[in-house]
């Protein structure tokens, strides 16, 4: 078994393609398949489903991928332990986000990995918080932000923030920022919300249960986009954050009100396995997010209240102790 097999075993995996990492790594496609073929030999195992669309990891494909993963970290670790400690770092991260929260940060957060790690690949995956954790949990991303993470005890948690929801109406709605509205109010709206079991929509359902009130709901979309065109269209209005429609906000395309009695906020955190080491950078990953976000905070662009943190953020090159 060699490292290059490995890399490329990620990469295929990643890509969903052997022509695809072929074209990331530089290398001839029929020298990645040789590579998989014999690594699938060695292991005696099929480590991808071939399909006319791509490549498919297979149940021990997916188990293999989670170590080697962890390996390809710590051989990253390893020559960063020995390198200048202000050196730019290599090597690859995934980072999960909502995506809510990847409209606002993803920008931001390539920007700082450009001028600080320039030879680092990024890849940044938006998904509802539920997938994420998932993923996180079987190693296919290295760091995630994650709303009110249910299984805390395998992760490390460093609070961000806790996030205020606003009324969203179009144009002409007469909802104003400076104008609070009722939960209660709610009931006669026409509401475009995320499905029953989506966070978001947990939350209102239980602050309408506090209101004795009945959410109307038009219409259920789990797309954050389809949701911002459908209340910009007119049909109907949603509950969202102002960061992620902050220009839309600007632009005229959208208006916001304030939710009062009660008030819908949601917590987001940042968050790391605890059964592996956290690459050097998921935690400049962490830092900068957490930066961008106090920032934000700060200048008004995001409402909410940053949250102290209840545990030190992961330490270097340390299989820290499960919650």
């Amino acid at each position: 078994m060699e490292l290059s097999q490995l890399r490329t075993l990620i990469h295929v995996a990643e890509l969903g393609s052997l022509s695809k990492a072929a074209d990331r790594l530089h290398i001839a496609q029929p020298a990645l398949s040789r590579q998989i073929r014999l690594l699938e030999e060695e292991l005696g195992v099929r480590l991808f489903e071939r399909h006319g669309r791509g490549m498919i990891l297979t149940d021990q494909g997916q188990d293999v991928l989670r170590h080697a993963s962890r390996v390809m970290t710590e051989l990253e670790e390893i020559r960063a332990a020995v390198a200048d400690g202000d050196a730019p770092l290599r090597g690859h991260i995934a980072i999960g986000m909502p995506p809510t929260v990847s409209d606002i940060l993803a920008e931001p957060l390539v920007a700082a990995f450009r001028e600080n790690h320039p030879d680092a690949t990024l890849r940044i995956v938006s998904a509802y918080s539920g997938y994420l954790l998932d993923w996180l949990h079987r190693g296919q991303i290295d760091v995630a932000i994650l709303y009110d993470p249910k299984s805390a005890r395998t992760l490390r948690i460093q609070p961000l923030l806790e996030e205020t929801l606003f009324l969203i109406g179009p144009p002409g709605s007469g909802l104003s920022q400076n104008v609070p509205v009722s939960f209660s109010e709610l009931e006669n709206q026409p509401m475009l919300l995320p499905s029953i079991g989506h966070g978001l929509r947990a939350i209102l359902e239980k602050s309408a249960v506090e209101c004795g009130i009945d959410i109307q709901v038009r219409v259920e979309a789990d797309s954050y986009s389809t949701l911002k065109t459908l209340v910009r269209s007119g049909h109907g209005a949603t509950v969202l954050p102002l960061a992620p429609i902050h220009r839309d906000l600007a632009e005229g395309e959208l208006c916001a009100a304030p939710i009062i009695d009660p008030v819908p906020m949601r917590r987001l955190v940042l968050s790391y396995p605890t059964d592996r080491p956290t690459p050097r950078l998921a935690r400049f990953a962490g830092q900068t997010i957490a930066s961008k976000v106090t920032a934000m905070v700060e200048e008004g662009v995001w409402a909410g209240r940053i949250l102290e943190s209840e545990t030190q953020p992961p330490a270097k090159n340390s299989r820290s102790k499960r919650l």
